[in-house]
């Protein structure tokens, strides 16, 4: 695939007066937004948090509008996805997220990609436009950053990526990204600064919206922390994921019947009070609190409990699991 013939353009000075006083969105409302126009997006969190099952939602909404944790998505034309990560597993998430009966609009407004690019990205720097003008796209979802480029720890290969990325925006493609997160803040704490993203600081530095996802995999709660904004911080946000579905919604409150509906696994005291409280460490005094919570709940039915098997002496732990009358008509409606 050759890389596209670089053509220079120069704006006269006063150009600057055209530019709208209100933030463009692709993600968002007016200067709340994640997304916005001519900036690269980055998704970032570890493994197993929603990333795919966000992303997803947000594509469906670039297809047919809507919302996602209740801000608008708005669409920009045809979406190219690179399903570079896993790609099967990529698409079954996205299936979750449309009928069979949307496939022919699905066939004129998605492209997908699956596996490597033809070149390292950060090597091959008019490639990522390249591959957006052959799909005739207006957006790409990089599906992830590390199978983009490899050695993003390097400054070298963090400034060939964002040279990528900046030529795909420079050609009018919107670009958003889902970033592997491996380092933990100060103390083993949830990050929550740039600094603990992980690879060159290109790679922040380049974008124009940082947005983090952190909790651990698999969690029907995760957290959406703002790190770099366009415009307005967005949240800090608690969102609930339905990974079976491939849903989420944002919750205002910690409703333990709500957060207990959505983990059909189970839950201990320990478990409700980390996803309440927001903390990996909930105090004892915490975990009370959780546990009269959750003893309501199996009073009025729904909830139920199991007590693990006690080995070497070790006390049985109660697990609860919601009951079926807790979660009848509790499906989480997609918010995109």
């Amino acid at each position: 695939m050759a890389e596209p013939e670089q053509v220079r353009t120069y704006s006269p000075g006063g150009s600057i007066f055209d530019i709208p006083d209100e933030v463009p969105v692709v993600w968002g409302s007016g200067t709340e937004a994640l997304w916005v126009e001519g900036e690269a997006f980055i998704l970032a969190g570890p493994s197993g948090v929603g990333k795919t099952t966000t992303i997803g939602q947000v594509v469906r909404g670039l297809i047919f509008g809507g919302e996602v944790f209740g801000l608008p998505v708005v669409s920009h034309g045809k979406v190219l996805y690179l399903a570079m990560d896993r790609p099967a597993q990529i698409a079954r998430s996205l299936r979750r997220h449309f009928t069979p009966n949307q496939r022919a609009s699905l066939d004129k407004h998605l492209a997908i990609w699956k596996g490597p690019p033809p070149g390292d990205l950060a090597k091959n720097p008019g490639l990522l436009t390249a591959m957006c003008r052959e799909a005739r796209a207006g957006v790409v979802i990089v599906d992830s950053l590390k199978d983009a480029a490899i050695g993003l720890s390097e400054d070298t290969v963090g400034a060939g990526y964002n040279n990528a990325r900046q030529m795909a925006l420079a050609a009018g493609v919107q670009v958003a990204e889902l970033h592997h997160q491996t380092k933990r803040g100060n103390n083993g704490d949830k990050p929550s600064t740039l600094s603990d993203v992980y690879g060159s600081t290109w790679i922040t530095s380049g974008a124009g919206s940082v947005a983090l996802l952190w909790g651990s995999a698999g969690d029907p709660i995760v957290e959406l922390r703002h790190l770099k904004q366009p415009a307005d911080p967005v949240g800090p946000l608690k969102i609930l994921h339905d990974h079976s579905a491939g849903v989420s919604r944002v919750i205002d409150d910690n409703d333990p019947k709500l957060i207990l509906g959505a983990n059909h696994k189970g839950m201990t005291a320990r478990d409700m009070a980390a996803a309440m409280f927001g903390t990996d460490k909930p105090s004892a005094n915490e975990i009370e609190k959780a546990r009269r919570k959750l003893n309501r709940l199996l009073e009025s039915g729904l909830a139920l409990a199991t007590d693990t098997p006690t080995v070497s002496g070790v006390q049985p732990t109660k697990v609860y699991y919601p009951s079926k009358g807790s979660t009848q008509g509790s499906t989480l409606p997609i918010s995109a």
